[in-house]
């Protein structure tokens, strides 16, 4: 597949918000603010497509599956627009991927950033155009007053710079409900990187969210994996060790995943329970897994901070003699 990398942001640039899952309703107006002046502090202009800031907005109503997707192609379409952010995540992203028109899209190659249910949007369109995509907050996650600076950090490096980098793990995450109490919060050191199996890898980045991830399965939409994949995946904390264990072995059947050469698992909530050792089973259970580097507890999933990452993009997996590194570019 030819890849396509978007250009890069420059101050002055216009970032589109959209909402392909759930809208501004579910988020409060001093969260909205505060991710609004942050960008703008960064030296960005913000806009938002018309269902975004629709409070009436249903995600349920099957007239909202047009709406989202015309605001998603006139987001690609706009020339001032250089970079596309969603509002939130969902569950109903994946509504929208037959109502895409892809050669548009590929027309008009700029930043897509999301996360979660997002993912289905980020591996379709890789997947059907080869525009790299990016796993990474929702304008939603900048409206968080304390703890967010390694999010914006990794956020800017990726979505700013060129080049590979080293991802280092933060050193402290936070699982509470920041949105509902900015001012009472709980954060934990950071353990870093889980080895939960040795070795080496390099290739393409795809994945996401598991769950959605595996809405794609024999559809045209899933990317298929690439000669050397590096696979990165996280799951919502109503996702225990069983789900999780379930989800990843369903991906081994496929007939290409023996092109997937490493897997890098994003932190579980404290609400899945998911411990290192139940990891370690897993890794030990599913076969084709006991064969690859793979690596845990990484910043990027449903608790905070958050990593952004390229899908379609390059990863340098390095696990052994205890140590991790882990290295990625578009």
């Amino acid at each position: 597949m030819l890849k396509i990398v978007p250009q890069k942001l420059q101050k002055g640039d216009e970032i589109r918000v959209i909402a392909p899952s759930r809208g501004v309703k579910l988020i409060g107006k001093e969260v909205r603010e505060i991710a609004r002046e942050r960008l703008e502090n960064l030296g960005f202009k913000v806009s938002f497509a018309t269902n975004a800031v629709d409070e009436n907005f249903d995600m349920l109503a099957t007239t909202t599956v047009a709406k989202r997707a015309a605001d998603i192609m006139e987001a690609f379409k706009d020339k001032k627009v250089k970079a596309i952010l969603t509002m939130i995540g969902g569950f109903n992203c994946n509504q929208l991927l037959p109502y895409l028109d892809y050669d548009v899209i590929k027309a008009n190659p700029k930043i897509l950033c999301g996360f979660s249910d997002v993912t289905a949007l980020l591996d379709a369109i890789y997947a059907k155009t080869g525009l790299v995509t990016y796993s990474g907050p929702h304008f939603s996650s900048l409206g968080m007053k304390k703890g967010i600076e390694y999010t914006i950090e990794q956020m800017i490096e990726m979505l700013t710079k060129s080049g590979e980098r080293e991802v280092e793990p933060s050193k402290e995450w936070s699982d509470d409900l920041w949105f509902l109490d900015q001012d009472k919060r709980e954060f934990l050191p950071n353990e870093g990187y889980w080895l939960l199996n040795e070795g080496e890898a390099q290739g393409t980045i795809l994945g996401g969210n598991l769950g959605t991830f595996n809405l794609l399965l024999g559809s045209e939409y899933r990317p298929a994996f690439e000669q050397n994949t590096v696979l990165f995946v996280e799951d919502t904390e109503g996702s225990d060790i069983c789900d999780f264990m379930r989800n990843l072995t369903a991906l081994t059947y496929q007939p290409d995943f023996a092109k997937v050469k490493g897997i890098v698992i994003g932190r579980f909530q404290k609400g899945s329970k998911v411990t290192r050792e139940q990891l370690e089973y897993v890794v030990r259970a599913v076969e084709p897994l006991s064969k690859l580097p793979v690596i845990a507890n990484a910043d990027f999933g449903h608790s905070t901070p958050l990593m952004t990452f390229p899908i379609g993009g390059e990863a340098s997996l390095t696990a052994k003699d205890g140590k991790v590194s882990l290295r990625i570019k578009d």
